[in-house]
């Protein structure tokens, strides 16, 4: 299974800085960079210091769908993997998501995402994945409005979900192409909901695997009251 990781990178050079030394360290596939038309550097300090870390510059800010629809047209792998490049990675992430997805026939699904702020924490954005109500209302595991639950208090087992965060999302290529990947008029934000939510419509399955772990940064856009 030929899994790679893709960050989408705009003018993101401190994020870059912080995070991607941990992504090098501990993954086992190929990582790229798709870079939105950074302004800051980011672009040539990645060169200087990750030469093995595969670079697709484009020439605007097309957004979080755009750009991955974009940088996913110039790469050749079975697997996906959205990396927010404020995230920390952890020891055999990888390899966790990947058995989750293969012993439970899952076409899309996301580690733990915590905190990195406040580590024995959910991250409030993204946390278990979550649901959707009868009304189309989306909500957390691991959080209702701002109250966030502790990463041991929710999951014990790997369970199947109806989305996952695109903070750190594997998906199938094969079914990537085939639905036609994010949604370019969500320029930011939502994207990833409105992938899985395809997904289930035509019958595949989304899950949260509990024995992978990722830490994100975030809280840049938004607050811990948003649902």
């Amino acid at each position: 299974m030929n899994t790679i990781v893709a960050i989408l990178n705009w003018n993101g050079l401190d994020h870059l800085k912080a995070y991607l030394p941990s992504v090098v360290e501990f993954s086992t596939g190929e990582i790229y960079v798709i870079d939105n038309g950074s302004t800051d550097d980011s672009v040539k300090w990645i060169n200087a210091n990750y030469p093995n870390v595969s670079v697709i510059e484009l020439p605007e800010n097309i957004g979080f769908a755009g750009g991955y629809n974009a940088g996913f047209n110039e790469i050749k792998a079975d697997r996906y993997i959205l990396l927010n490049s404020d995230v920390r990675v952890t020891e055999g992430w990888m390899d966790a998501v990947n058995k989750s997805m293969d012993d439970n026939n899952w076409t899309a699904c996301a580690p733990l995402i915590l905190d990195d702020k406040n580590p024995k924490y959910y991250e409030y954005a993204g946390a278990a994945g979550g649901f959707i109500d009868k009304d189309g209302f989306m909500f957390c595991a691991g959080r209702l409005f701002d109250a966030i639950e502790k990463a041991d208090d929710t999951y014990k087992h790997d369970k199947e979900v109806f989305w996952a965060s695109g903070a750190a999302l594997f998906v199938d290529s094969k079914v990537w192409s085939e639905i036609g990947g994010l949604d370019s008029d969500l320029f930011a934000h939502m994207e990833e909901i409105d992938l899985c939510w395809r997904l289930k419509n035509r019958g595949y399955k989304v899950g949260a695997c509990r024995n992978a772990r990722v830490y994100h940064f975030g809280g840049g856009t938004l607050t811990s009251s948003s649902p």
